[in-house]
Protein backbone atom coordinates (compact mmCIF):
# COMPACT_ATOMS: atom_id res chain seq x y z
CA UNK A 1 0.00 0.00 0.00
CA UNK A 2 2.94 2.93 0.91
CA UNK A 3 3.91 2.28 -2.72
CA UNK A 4 0.72 3.41 -4.43
CA UNK A 5 0.90 6.00 -2.07
CA UNK A 6 3.86 7.38 -3.43
CA UNK A 7 2.82 6.60 -6.63
CA UNK A 8 0.09 8.81 -6.06
CA UNK A 9 1.82 11.37 -4.86
CA UNK A 10 4.41 11.37 -7.77
CA UNK A 11 1.06 11.34 -10.04
CA UNK A 12 0.26 14.34 -8.62
CA UNK A 13 3.47 15.95 -8.37
CA UNK A 14 3.20 15.69 -12.14
CA UNK A 15 -0.07 16.62 -12.84
CA UNK A 16 1.26 20.12 -10.84
CA UNK A 17 2.71 21.12 -14.07
CA UNK A 18 5.99 22.29 -14.45
CA UNK A 19 6.18 24.47 -11.37
CA UNK A 20 10.00 26.01 -10.29
CA UNK A 21 10.43 24.74 -6.42
CA UNK A 22 13.57 25.87 -4.50
CA UNK A 23 15.06 24.89 -1.21
CA UNK A 24 17.01 27.58 0.92
CA UNK A 25 18.97 26.51 3.90
CA UNK A 26 20.18 29.51 6.29
CA UNK A 27 20.59 30.17 9.96
CA UNK A 28 18.12 31.93 11.64
CA UNK A 29 18.57 34.90 14.12
CA UNK A 30 18.88 32.15 16.80
CA UNK A 31 21.98 30.84 14.77
CA UNK A 32 20.06 27.44 13.93
CA UNK A 33 19.86 26.20 10.72
CA UNK A 34 16.45 26.91 9.08
CA UNK A 35 15.08 25.43 5.46
CA UNK A 36 13.24 27.44 3.41
CA UNK A 37 10.88 25.52 0.69
CA UNK A 38 10.23 28.29 -2.11
CA UNK A 39 7.66 27.40 -5.40
CA UNK A 40 7.03 30.06 -8.13
CA UNK A 41 3.87 31.43 -9.19
CA UNK A 42 2.90 30.34 -12.48
CA UNK A 43 0.44 33.27 -12.83
CA UNK A 44 1.55 35.90 -10.44
CA UNK A 45 4.04 37.96 -10.78
CA UNK A 46 4.14 39.36 -7.00
CA UNK A 47 2.48 38.01 -3.90
CA UNK A 48 -0.75 39.11 -3.58
CA UNK A 49 -2.58 40.46 -0.59
CA UNK A 50 -4.24 38.99 2.47
CA UNK A 51 -7.51 38.27 0.69
CA UNK A 52 -6.06 36.56 -2.07
CA UNK A 53 -3.86 34.80 0.23
CA UNK A 54 -6.87 33.50 2.08
CA UNK A 55 -8.32 32.57 -0.84
CA UNK A 56 -5.53 30.94 -2.48
CA UNK A 57 -5.09 28.79 1.08
CA UNK A 58 -8.85 27.73 0.66
CA UNK A 59 -8.41 26.40 -3.25
CA UNK A 60 -4.91 24.59 -1.87
CA UNK A 61 -7.67 23.35 0.56
CA UNK A 62 -9.96 22.39 -2.19
CA UNK A 63 -7.26 21.16 -4.20
CA UNK A 64 -5.97 18.92 -1.34
CA UNK A 65 -9.74 17.38 -0.55
CA UNK A 66 -10.20 16.49 -4.50
CA UNK A 67 -6.97 15.13 -4.06
CA UNK A 68 -7.80 12.99 -0.57
CA UNK A 69 -10.60 12.15 -2.50
CA UNK A 70 -9.29 10.59 -5.43
CA UNK A 71 -6.95 9.33 -2.73
CA UNK A 72 -9.60 7.38 -1.25
CA UNK A 73 -11.27 6.52 -4.63
CA UNK A 74 -8.01 5.00 -5.70
CA UNK A 75 -7.71 3.26 -2.68
CA UNK A 76 -10.98 1.44 -3.01
CA UNK A 77 -10.31 0.32 -6.71
CA UNK A 78 -7.16 -1.11 -5.00
CA UNK A 79 -9.15 -2.81 -2.56
CA UNK A 80 -11.92 -3.98 -5.13
CA UNK A 81 -8.82 -5.62 -7.18
CA UNK A 82 -7.11 -7.20 -4.63
CA UNK A 83 -10.51 -8.79 -3.39
CA UNK A 84 -10.84 -10.19 -7.03
CA UNK A 85 -7.26 -11.30 -7.33
CA UNK A 86 -8.30 -13.70 -4.32
CA UNK A 87 -11.50 -14.66 -5.48
CA UNK A 88 -9.46 -15.97 -8.67
CA UNK A 89 -7.07 -17.32 -6.63
CA UNK A 90 -9.45 -19.47 -4.78
CA UNK A 91 -11.42 -20.50 -8.19
CA UNK A 92 -8.22 -21.56 -9.17
CA UNK A 93 -7.31 -23.76 -6.20
CA UNK A 94 -11.04 -25.14 -6.13
CA UNK A 95 -11.09 -25.85 -9.76
CA UNK A 96 -7.68 -27.87 -9.13
CA UNK A 97 -9.49 -29.68 -5.99
CA UNK A 98 -12.79 -30.23 -8.42
CA UNK A 99 -10.21 -31.96 -11.02
CA UNK A 100 -8.33 -33.46 -8.26
CA UNK A 101 -11.98 -35.38 -7.42
CA UNK A 102 -12.65 -35.92 -10.61
CA UNK A 103 -9.45 -38.21 -10.55
CA UNK A 104 -10.37 -39.84 -7.91
CA UNK A 105 -14.27 -40.68 -8.77
CA UNK A 106 -12.46 -42.14 -12.34
CA UNK A 107 -9.59 -44.18 -10.39
CA UNK A 108 -12.48 -45.37 -8.17
CA UNK A 109 -14.36 -46.50 -10.97
CA UNK A 110 -11.69 -48.26 -12.10
CA UNK A 111 -10.96 -49.97 -9.06
CA UNK A 112 -14.99 -51.28 -8.83
CA UNK A 113 -14.53 -52.36 -12.78
CA UNK A 114 -11.37 -54.34 -11.64
CA UNK A 115 -13.19 -55.59 -8.65
CA UNK A 116 -15.88 -56.91 -10.98
CA UNK A 117 -13.51 -58.36 -13.19
CA UNK A 118 -12.09 -60.45 -10.04
CA UNK A 119 -15.55 -61.68 -9.32
CA UNK A 120 -16.72 -62.85 -12.86
CA UNK A 121 -12.89 -64.68 -13.02
CA UNK A 122 -13.72 -66.44 -10.08
CA UNK A 123 -17.09 -67.21 -11.36
CA UNK A 124 -16.04 -68.85 -14.62
CA UNK A 125 -13.13 -70.60 -12.30
CA UNK A 126 -16.18 -72.02 -10.41
CA UNK A 127 -17.90 -73.02 -13.74
CA UNK A 128 -15.01 -74.25 -15.21
CA UNK A 129 -14.24 -76.48 -12.02
CA UNK A 130 -17.87 -77.36 -12.26
CA UNK A 131 -17.39 -78.50 -15.75
CA UNK A 132 -14.20 -81.10 -14.92
CA UNK A 133 -16.40 -82.56 -12.35
CA UNK A 134 -18.97 -83.29 -14.46
CA UNK A 135 -16.65 -84.66 -17.02
CA UNK A 136 -14.63 -87.06 -14.68
CA UNK A 137 -18.40 -88.28 -13.42
CA UNK A 138 -19.17 -88.76 -17.53
CA UNK A 139 -15.50 -90.46 -17.90
CA UNK A 140 -16.17 -92.77 -14.93
CA UNK A 141 -19.82 -93.97 -16.36
CA UNK A 142 -18.34 -94.36 -19.97
CA UNK A 143 -15.50 -96.69 -17.64
CA UNK A 144 -18.56 -98.78 -16.36
CA UNK A 145 -20.57 -98.78 -19.39
CA UNK A 146 -17.16 -100.09 -21.69
CA UNK A 147 -16.67 -102.19 -18.80
CA UNK A 148 -20.30 -103.74 -18.95
CA UNK A 149 -20.03 -104.15 -22.49
CA UNK A 150 -17.21 -106.36 -22.02
CA UNK A 151 -19.01 -108.27 -19.34
CA UNK A 152 -21.97 -109.01 -21.59
CA UNK A 153 -19.83 -109.51 -24.68
CA UNK A 154 -17.80 -112.24 -22.77
CA UNK A 155 -21.41 -113.93 -21.63
CA UNK A 156 -22.09 -113.70 -25.30
CA UNK A 157 -19.23 -115.35 -26.46
CA UNK A 158 -19.71 -118.05 -23.69
CA UNK A 159 -23.44 -118.48 -24.97
CA UNK A 160 -22.33 -119.17 -28.65
CA UNK A 161 -19.91 -121.59 -27.36
CA UNK A 162 -22.82 -123.29 -25.52
CA UNK A 163 -24.97 -123.61 -28.57
CA UNK A 164 -22.15 -125.51 -30.65
CA UNK A 165 -21.14 -127.73 -27.98
CA UNK A 166 -24.94 -128.44 -27.85
CA UNK A 167 -25.01 -128.60 -31.67
CA UNK A 168 -22.07 -131.45 -31.80
CA UNK A 169 -24.70 -133.28 -29.86
CA UNK A 170 -22.87 -133.92 -26.80
CA UNK A 171 -25.68 -134.13 -24.68
CA UNK A 172 -26.39 -137.57 -23.76
CA UNK A 173 -29.11 -139.47 -26.12
CA UNK A 174 -32.50 -140.45 -25.32
CA UNK A 175 -32.48 -142.97 -27.64
CA UNK A 176 -32.00 -145.85 -25.01
CA UNK A 177 -34.17 -148.88 -25.65
CA UNK A 178 -36.59 -149.61 -22.71
CA UNK A 179 -33.62 -152.91 -21.55
CA UNK A 180 -30.92 -149.96 -20.74
CA UNK A 181 -33.40 -147.72 -18.70
CA UNK A 182 -33.03 -148.06 -14.81
CA UNK A 183 -35.81 -148.78 -13.04
CA UNK A 184 -37.47 -144.81 -12.02
CA UNK A 185 -35.39 -142.81 -14.03
CA UNK A 186 -36.52 -140.53 -16.85
CA UNK A 187 -35.65 -140.08 -20.07
CA UNK A 188 -33.73 -137.00 -21.27
CA UNK A 189 -35.48 -135.28 -24.66
CA UNK A 190 -33.02 -134.07 -26.92
CA UNK A 191 -32.81 -130.17 -26.97
CA UNK A 192 -34.30 -128.69 -30.48
CA UNK A 193 -32.21 -125.59 -30.54
CA UNK A 194 -34.87 -124.57 -32.90
CA UNK A 195 -37.28 -124.26 -29.96
CA UNK A 196 -38.80 -121.03 -28.83
CA UNK A 197 -36.66 -122.38 -25.27
CA UNK A 198 -33.76 -121.87 -27.12
CA UNK A 199 -34.09 -118.57 -28.42
CA UNK A 200 -33.04 -117.27 -25.10
CA UNK A 201 -29.85 -117.92 -26.17
CA UNK A 202 -29.25 -116.24 -28.81
CA UNK A 203 -30.14 -112.65 -27.96
CA UNK A 204 -27.61 -109.92 -29.35
CA UNK A 205 -25.74 -107.48 -27.87
CA UNK A 206 -27.08 -104.43 -28.23
CA UNK A 207 -26.87 -100.63 -26.84
CA UNK A 208 -29.48 -98.71 -25.54
CA UNK A 209 -29.39 -95.40 -23.63
CA UNK A 210 -30.41 -95.47 -19.84
CA UNK A 211 -32.92 -93.05 -20.68
CA UNK A 212 -34.72 -95.09 -22.84
CA UNK A 213 -35.18 -98.26 -20.47
CA UNK A 214 -38.83 -98.95 -19.61
CA UNK A 215 -40.41 -102.07 -18.28
CA UNK A 216 -43.58 -102.35 -19.54
CA UNK A 217 -46.21 -104.63 -19.44
CA UNK A 218 -48.08 -105.74 -22.75
CA UNK A 219 -50.97 -103.40 -22.18
CA UNK A 220 -48.42 -100.56 -21.91
CA UNK A 221 -48.56 -99.90 -18.02
CA UNK A 222 -44.89 -99.83 -16.21
CA UNK A 223 -44.32 -102.84 -14.76
CA UNK A 224 -43.00 -102.33 -10.55
CA UNK A 225 -40.77 -103.78 -9.00
CA UNK A 226 -43.10 -106.58 -7.59
CA UNK A 227 -44.11 -107.73 -11.06
CA UNK A 228 -47.47 -106.34 -10.67
CA UNK A 229 -48.28 -105.30 -14.56
CA UNK A 230 -51.23 -102.97 -13.52
CA UNK A 231 -53.10 -100.83 -10.58
CA UNK A 232 -53.36 -102.48 -7.41
CA UNK A 233 -54.49 -100.80 -4.19
CA UNK A 234 -51.32 -99.39 -2.03
CA UNK A 235 -50.38 -101.94 -0.07
CA UNK A 236 -46.45 -101.09 1.31
CA UNK A 237 -44.55 -97.79 1.42
CA UNK A 238 -40.57 -98.51 1.78
CA UNK A 239 -38.02 -96.88 3.61
CA UNK A 240 -37.13 -93.31 2.72
CA UNK A 241 -34.30 -92.90 0.62
CA UNK A 242 -31.88 -89.75 0.74
CA UNK A 243 -30.90 -88.07 -3.29
CA UNK A 244 -30.52 -84.54 -2.71
CA UNK A 245 -29.90 -82.06 0.84
CA UNK A 246 -30.86 -78.57 0.24
CA UNK A 247 -28.14 -76.04 0.77
CA UNK A 248 -29.51 -73.08 1.98
CA UNK A 249 -32.46 -71.90 4.17
CA UNK A 250 -34.88 -71.34 1.02
CA UNK A 251 -34.53 -75.13 0.39
CA UNK A 252 -36.08 -75.75 3.66
CA UNK A 253 -39.52 -76.81 1.65
CA UNK A 254 -39.98 -77.38 -1.80
CA UNK A 255 -40.91 -79.51 -4.73
CA UNK A 256 -39.18 -81.95 -7.30
CA UNK A 257 -40.75 -83.79 -10.02
CA UNK A 258 -39.36 -86.00 -13.00
CA UNK A 259 -41.79 -85.95 -15.83
CA UNK A 260 -43.79 -89.48 -15.68
CA UNK A 261 -44.22 -88.91 -19.66
CA UNK A 262 -41.02 -87.41 -20.84
CA UNK A 263 -41.12 -85.71 -24.23
CA UNK A 264 -38.55 -84.29 -26.80
CA UNK A 265 -35.98 -83.19 -25.42
CA UNK A 266 -36.77 -84.34 -21.85
CA UNK A 267 -36.02 -87.87 -20.88
CA UNK A 268 -36.60 -89.96 -18.12
CA UNK A 269 -33.54 -89.01 -15.93
CA UNK A 270 -34.47 -84.92 -16.51
CA UNK A 271 -35.09 -83.81 -12.90
CA UNK A 272 -36.99 -80.29 -12.00
CA UNK A 273 -36.69 -78.38 -8.47
CA UNK A 274 -37.93 -75.56 -6.88
CA UNK A 275 -37.25 -74.21 -3.49
CA UNK A 276 -40.23 -72.32 -1.79
CA UNK A 277 -39.37 -70.78 1.30
CA UNK A 278 -39.98 -67.03 0.52
CA UNK A 279 -42.03 -64.74 -1.87
CA UNK A 280 -42.20 -64.19 -5.63
CA UNK A 281 -40.78 -68.02 -6.60
CA UNK A 282 -39.99 -67.99 -10.52
CA UNK A 283 -36.72 -70.19 -10.64
CA UNK A 284 -37.22 -73.75 -11.41
CA UNK A 285 -34.06 -75.66 -11.80
CA UNK A 286 -33.61 -78.11 -14.28
CA UNK A 287 -31.17 -81.42 -14.06
CA UNK A 288 -30.57 -82.99 -17.59
CA UNK A 289 -28.83 -86.16 -15.65
CA UNK A 290 -29.49 -87.50 -12.16
CA UNK A 291 -26.02 -87.18 -11.54
CA UNK A 292 -26.38 -83.60 -12.06
CA UNK A 293 -29.24 -83.27 -8.88
CA UNK A 294 -27.77 -85.16 -7.11
CA UNK A 295 -24.49 -83.03 -7.10
CA UNK A 296 -26.48 -79.60 -7.82
CA UNK A 297 -25.37 -78.67 -11.01
CA UNK A 298 -28.03 -77.19 -12.87
CA UNK A 299 -27.98 -77.62 -16.55
CA UNK A 300 -30.81 -74.71 -17.50
CA UNK A 301 -32.57 -72.10 -14.57
CA UNK A 302 -36.47 -71.46 -16.08
CA UNK A 303 -37.74 -68.03 -14.66
CA UNK A 304 -41.65 -68.17 -14.46
CA UNK A 305 -43.33 -65.47 -15.99
CA UNK A 306 -45.65 -65.35 -12.69
CA UNK A 307 -44.55 -66.72 -9.36
CA UNK A 308 -46.18 -69.69 -8.14
CA UNK A 309 -47.30 -70.92 -4.78
CA UNK A 310 -46.62 -73.35 -2.62
CA UNK A 311 -45.69 -76.98 -3.10
CA UNK A 312 -48.41 -78.59 -5.27
CA UNK A 313 -46.12 -77.84 -8.88
CA UNK A 314 -45.87 -81.36 -10.95
CA UNK A 315 -44.18 -82.11 -14.97
CA UNK A 316 -45.92 -83.91 -16.96
CA UNK A 317 -45.94 -84.86 -20.54
CA UNK A 318 -43.24 -81.63 -21.39
CA UNK A 319 -45.15 -79.09 -19.31
CA UNK A 320 -44.68 -77.96 -15.69
CA UNK A 321 -48.22 -77.33 -14.09
CA UNK A 322 -48.54 -75.11 -11.14
CA UNK A 323 -50.96 -72.49 -9.28
CA UNK A 324 -50.17 -68.68 -9.69
CA UNK A 325 -49.13 -66.94 -6.39
CA UNK A 326 -52.55 -65.48 -4.11
CA UNK A 327 -54.78 -66.94 -6.44
CA UNK A 328 -57.11 -69.70 -7.80
CA UNK A 329 -55.27 -70.16 -10.76
CA UNK A 330 -53.49 -73.33 -12.34
CA UNK A 331 -51.08 -72.30 -15.48
CA UNK A 332 -49.84 -74.72 -17.87
CA UNK A 333 -45.74 -73.67 -18.62
CA UNK A 334 -44.10 -75.92 -21.50
CA UNK A 335 -40.49 -75.82 -20.54
CA UNK A 336 -39.08 -76.97 -23.93
CA UNK A 337 -40.38 -73.05 -25.60
CA UNK A 338 -40.69 -71.66 -22.01
CA UNK A 339 -44.18 -70.12 -22.92
CA UNK A 340 -47.54 -70.06 -20.81
CA UNK A 341 -49.90 -72.17 -22.98
CA UNK A 342 -53.29 -72.43 -20.99
CA UNK A 343 -54.53 -71.10 -17.75
CA UNK A 344 -57.46 -71.48 -15.87
CA UNK A 345 -59.41 -71.06 -12.35
CA UNK A 346 -60.53 -73.77 -10.67
CA UNK A 347 -64.02 -72.30 -9.69
CA UNK A 348 -64.65 -71.99 -5.95
CA UNK A 349 -61.23 -73.63 -4.67
CA UNK A 350 -59.46 -71.61 -1.60
CA UNK A 351 -56.40 -70.38 -2.09
CA UNK A 352 -53.52 -68.59 -0.13
CA UNK A 353 -54.35 -70.05 3.45
CA UNK A 354 -58.00 -71.51 3.12
CA UNK A 355 -57.57 -74.88 2.83
CA UNK A 356 -54.36 -75.88 3.50
CA UNK A 357 -53.01 -79.33 4.21
CA UNK A 358 -51.88 -79.66 8.07
CA UNK A 359 -48.89 -78.31 7.73
CA UNK A 360 -49.52 -74.79 5.96
CA UNK A 361 -47.94 -73.50 3.30
CA UNK A 362 -50.52 -72.09 1.68
CA UNK A 363 -51.04 -75.48 0.29
CA UNK A 364 -54.87 -74.79 -0.99
CA UNK A 365 -54.72 -76.31 -4.16
CA UNK A 366 -52.36 -79.44 -5.05
CA UNK A 367 -51.51 -81.27 -8.90
CA UNK A 368 -51.12 -84.70 -8.56
CA UNK A 369 -50.35 -87.34 -11.79
CA UNK A 370 -50.89 -90.99 -12.00
CA UNK A 371 -51.44 -93.32 -14.83
CA UNK A 372 -54.63 -92.10 -16.22
CA UNK A 373 -53.11 -88.31 -16.23
CA UNK A 374 -53.50 -84.94 -14.09
CA UNK A 375 -55.57 -84.56 -11.49
CA UNK A 376 -55.97 -81.21 -9.15
CA UNK A 377 -56.82 -82.04 -4.91
CA UNK A 378 -58.58 -78.75 -3.31
CA UNK A 379 -61.29 -77.84 -1.54
CA UNK A 380 -64.32 -75.19 -1.68
CA UNK A 381 -66.72 -73.33 1.01
CA UNK A 382 -69.16 -75.70 -0.30
CA UNK A 383 -67.09 -78.45 0.50
CA UNK A 384 -66.68 -77.39 4.05
CA UNK A 385 -63.24 -77.97 3.85
CA UNK A 386 -63.72 -81.44 2.35
CA UNK A 387 -60.93 -82.59 -0.13
CA UNK A 388 -62.21 -82.05 -3.65
CA UNK A 389 -60.70 -83.80 -6.52
CA UNK A 390 -60.54 -83.50 -10.05
CA UNK A 391 -59.71 -85.14 -13.18
CA UNK A 392 -58.05 -81.73 -15.69
CA UNK A 393 -57.48 -82.10 -19.25
CA UNK A 394 -53.81 -81.74 -19.62
CA UNK A 395 -53.74 -79.84 -22.65
CA UNK A 396 -56.61 -76.90 -21.76
CA UNK A 397 -56.46 -77.39 -17.94
CA UNK A 398 -60.60 -77.85 -18.60
CA UNK A 399 -61.92 -79.70 -15.96
CA UNK A 400 -63.36 -83.11 -16.71
CA UNK A 401 -64.91 -84.53 -14.11
CA UNK A 402 -65.19 -83.79 -10.19
CA UNK A 403 -65.23 -86.26 -6.89
CA UNK A 404 -66.04 -84.39 -3.47
CA UNK A 405 -64.79 -86.86 -0.04
CA UNK A 406 -65.32 -87.22 3.01
CA UNK A 407 -61.73 -86.77 3.96
CA UNK A 408 -61.12 -83.35 6.30
CA UNK A 409 -58.42 -81.59 3.97
CA UNK A 410 -56.87 -80.00 6.75
CA UNK A 411 -56.59 -82.47 9.28
CA UNK A 412 -54.03 -84.42 6.81
CA UNK A 413 -50.24 -83.90 6.02
CA UNK A 414 -50.57 -84.24 2.22
CA UNK A 415 -52.26 -86.31 -0.58
CA UNK A 416 -51.47 -88.27 -4.06
CA UNK A 417 -53.33 -90.45 -6.35
CA UNK A 418 -52.40 -93.57 -7.18
CA UNK A 419 -54.46 -95.26 -10.26
CA UNK A 420 -57.04 -93.18 -9.68
CA UNK A 421 -56.97 -93.84 -5.48
CA UNK A 422 -56.98 -90.56 -3.63
CA UNK A 423 -54.29 -91.25 -0.05
CA UNK A 424 -53.58 -89.21 2.63
CA UNK A 425 -50.76 -89.10 5.29
CA UNK A 426 -51.81 -88.55 8.68
CA UNK A 427 -48.68 -86.16 9.87
CA UNK A 428 -45.84 -84.15 8.29
CA UNK A 429 -43.66 -84.30 11.52
CA UNK A 430 -44.03 -87.40 12.87
CA UNK A 431 -41.03 -89.76 12.42
CA UNK A 432 -43.81 -93.00 12.11
CA UNK A 433 -46.79 -90.97 10.36
CA UNK A 434 -49.32 -93.39 8.04
CA UNK A 435 -50.88 -93.33 5.19
CA UNK A 436 -54.51 -93.33 7.08
CA UNK A 437 -57.00 -92.96 4.01
CA UNK A 438 -57.84 -93.42 0.70
CA UNK A 439 -60.82 -92.79 -2.02
CA UNK A 440 -61.36 -94.92 -4.83
CA UNK A 441 -63.02 -92.55 -7.57
CA UNK A 442 -64.13 -95.86 -9.35
CA UNK A 443 -66.62 -96.55 -6.30
CA UNK A 444 -66.49 -93.37 -4.81
CA UNK A 445 -65.97 -95.00 -1.18
CA UNK A 446 -63.21 -93.90 0.88
CA UNK A 447 -61.13 -96.18 3.92
CA UNK A 448 -59.27 -95.62 6.46
CA UNK A 449 -55.93 -97.43 6.25
CA UNK A 450 -52.82 -98.06 8.35
CA UNK A 451 -49.77 -97.99 6.14
CA UNK A 452 -46.56 -96.96 7.92
CA UNK A 453 -44.54 -93.87 6.13
CA UNK A 454 -41.92 -92.55 7.78
CA UNK A 455 -40.40 -88.52 7.78
CA UNK A 456 -36.95 -89.05 8.22
CA UNK A 457 -36.38 -85.67 8.89
CA UNK A 458 -40.17 -84.70 10.50
CA UNK A 459 -41.12 -82.00 8.07
CA UNK A 460 -42.70 -83.46 4.48
CA UNK A 461 -43.73 -80.29 2.91
CA UNK A 462 -44.63 -82.35 -0.42
CA UNK A 463 -45.48 -85.93 -1.43
CA UNK A 464 -46.24 -86.55 -5.09
CA UNK A 465 -46.73 -89.81 -7.12
CA UNK A 466 -44.33 -91.00 -10.02
CA UNK A 467 -46.37 -93.68 -11.85
CA UNK A 468 -43.64 -94.57 -15.01
CA UNK A 469 -40.84 -95.53 -11.67
CA UNK A 470 -43.75 -96.54 -9.35
CA UNK A 471 -41.91 -94.32 -6.48
CA UNK A 472 -43.12 -91.66 -4.09
CA UNK A 473 -41.23 -88.39 -4.11
CA UNK A 474 -41.07 -86.04 -1.01
CA UNK A 475 -39.44 -83.07 0.46
CA UNK A 476 -38.67 -84.00 3.53
CA UNK A 477 -36.85 -80.67 6.02
CA UNK A 478 -34.50 -79.82 3.31
CA UNK A 479 -34.25 -83.42 1.74
CA UNK A 480 -35.56 -84.89 -1.29
CA UNK A 481 -36.27 -88.47 -0.69
CA UNK A 482 -38.46 -90.96 -2.52
CA UNK A 483 -39.90 -94.54 -1.07
CA UNK A 484 -40.38 -97.44 -3.21
CA UNK A 485 -44.14 -98.58 -3.14
CA UNK A 486 -45.81 -102.14 -3.25
CA UNK A 487 -49.10 -102.25 -5.08
CA UNK A 488 -51.81 -105.12 -4.66
CA UNK A 489 -52.47 -107.92 -7.56
CA UNK A 490 -56.00 -107.05 -9.87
Amino acid sequence: MPALQLLFLACLVWGMGARTAQLRKANDRSGRCQYTFTVASPVESSCPGEDQAMSAIQDLRRDSSIQHADLESTKARLSSLESLLHQMTLGQAAGTQEAQEGLQGQLGALRRERDQLKIQSQDLEVAYNNLLQDKSALEEEKRQLEQENEDLARRLEGSSQEVARLRRGQCPSTQRSSQDSLPGSREVSQWNVDTLAFQELKSELTEVPASQILKESPSGQPRNKEGNNGCGALVWVGEPVTLRTAETITGKYGVWMRDPKPAHPYTQATTWRIDTVGTGIRQVYEYSLISQFEQGYPSKVHVLPRPLESTGAVVYAGSLYFQGAESRTVLRYELNTDSVKAEKEIPGAGYHGQFPYAWGGYTDIDLAVDESGLWVIYSTEEAKGAIVLSKLNPENLEIERTWETNIRKQSVANAFVICGTLYTVSSYSSAHAMVNFAYDTGTGISKTLTIPFKNRYKYSSMIDYNPLERKLFAWDNFNMVTYDIKLSEM
